[in-house]
């Protein structure tokens, strides 16, 4: 692999931020009007299960295809395909807000376009993490990771204040119409990418779809380290949506529903993600990748408790700046990893599992942190969940020393 992989590298980089700016501006937007207009946590619940579920049910499929076919017209065709979605659903919202029933007509189309966007994501992102080894040499996956997340932090950086300026002078139909333009751009960005021949060989005999998904769940299943490591980020995920995915919710109820004090906490908390991606792109982590995972969680536990006792909202974006540094530091640290110790052939499937895992876990933490926090106050909820965020890195590390 010669130096061309840079500039191959910058492209596809670059096609994914800006597709991603667009997609993450729409699902701010959306997640923001609903909590705005409802405040509810059962709305919010559903939609974010909307959001996930059904990546969780396309990744297994969507691994299996990615190992088989070619990744770049997969993440091309997923992305028209949720830029489409989106296109509907700008033509359709003139329609629901005319009618009587708007408020259950447009809450039903804002959660039936957030499951069919999830699909085209679901089959997007294993080909994605799995598309990085195919254009970098391996020793630079951490540096590569590392930049991926700090273009990916500053990207998201930027989709709150965006969405919450539009959101605050346009309409809601004007802030989905940008994620049809970014996705042109970045699609046009992408076409340019010229991928290096595989150095695998992919046998003529092909199993059925079910039988080679069958084959990356066997691989996962014996490769203890894969298995323990998929296991544990799920966990981390499920602890994670407290402070960090219901914190829209947290903040509108704590401190403000404007649009300002949401775009605020979401500004900071990707400034923090930006910093961790820069500091893991030049530091690398500790020798050991588990370590750094550990630390990561550790820290991260720590800081959901600060941010559920604390009073001054100034002292819980100081938190939250810190627990996006954490973040970072656990999800390079994991991509890593994954990438550096699965076999080339079975690269899709295995991120496949892991988009699984996350789209599976993180709905299963929305639908029991949901529906609680209009029971039981968020404090307590944060602090139970920072608890247990620490316990589970004790242990980890403990289990790394056997």
């Amino acid at each position: 692999m010669n130096n061309n992989w840079k500039k191959q590298v910058t492209l596809f980089l670059s096609s994914q931020a800006v597709s991603l700016f667009g997609s993450s501006l729409v699902q701010f937007a959306i997640v923001w009007y609903v909590t705005k207009e409802t405040s509810s946590g059962f709305w919010v619940s559903m939609l974010t299960v909307c959001a996930y579920l059904p990546q969780f049910l396309i990744s297994f499929f969507a691994g299996v295809w990615a190992d088989r076919h070619s990744k770049k017209c997969m993440i091309i065709a997923a992305d028209a395909s949720i830029a489409f979605t989106t296109f509907v659903l700008v033509m359709l919202l003139p329609y629901v807000l005319g009618s009587t029933y708007k408020d259950t007509l447009l809450l039903s189309l804002l959660l039936l376009a957030s499951t069919l966007r999830s699909v085209g994501t679901g089959i997007q992102t294993p080909a994605v993490s799995a598309m990085i080894p195919e254009l970098v040499p391996e020793q630079q996956y951490m540096r590569v990771n590392g930049i991926n997340a700090t273009i990916q932090s500053v990207v998201q950086f930027a989709a709150p204040a965006a969405a919450g300026l539009v959101l605050t002078f346009y309409t809601l139909r004007i802030t989905l119409m940008i994620d049809i333009v970014t996705a042109i751009i970045g699609i046009s960005l992408f076409g340019l990418v010229t991928l290096p021949k595989k150095d695998i060989t992919i046998k003529k005999e092909k199993n059925s779809l079910f039988g080679e998904m069958r084959m990356g769940i066997q691989y996962a299943n014996s490769v203890s380290y894969l298995k323990n490591l998929l296991i544990l980020n799920g966990f981390f995920i499920f602890l994670c949506v407290p402070a960090g995915f219901l914190a829209a919710l947290y903040v509108s109820r704590t401190y403000g529903d404007s649009y300002v004090y949401l775009t605020t906490v979401e500004l900071v908390g990707f400034a923090g993600m930006t910093a961790g991606g820069i500091l893991m792109g030049t530091w690398g982590g500790f020798k050991s990748r588990l370590k750094t995972v550990v630390v990561g969680m550790l820290l991260f536990g720590a800081l959901a408790m600060g941010m559920g006792v604390a009073e001054s909202f100034i002292l819980y974006l100081i938190l939250m700046f810190i627990y996006g540094i954490a973040l970072t530091m656990v999800q390079t640290s994991t991509t890593t990893m994954l990438q550096e110790k699965t076999k080339p052939e079975m690269q899709g499937r295995i991120f496949g599992f892991f988009g699984a895992i996350y789209s599976a876990f993180l709905p299963i933490g929305m639908v029991v942190f949901g529906p609680l926090s209009d029971i039981v106050s968020m404090r307590y909820i944060m602090v139970f969940s920072g608890i247990a965020l620490i316990v589970l890195g004790v242990v980890t590390s403990i289990k790394r020393r056997d």
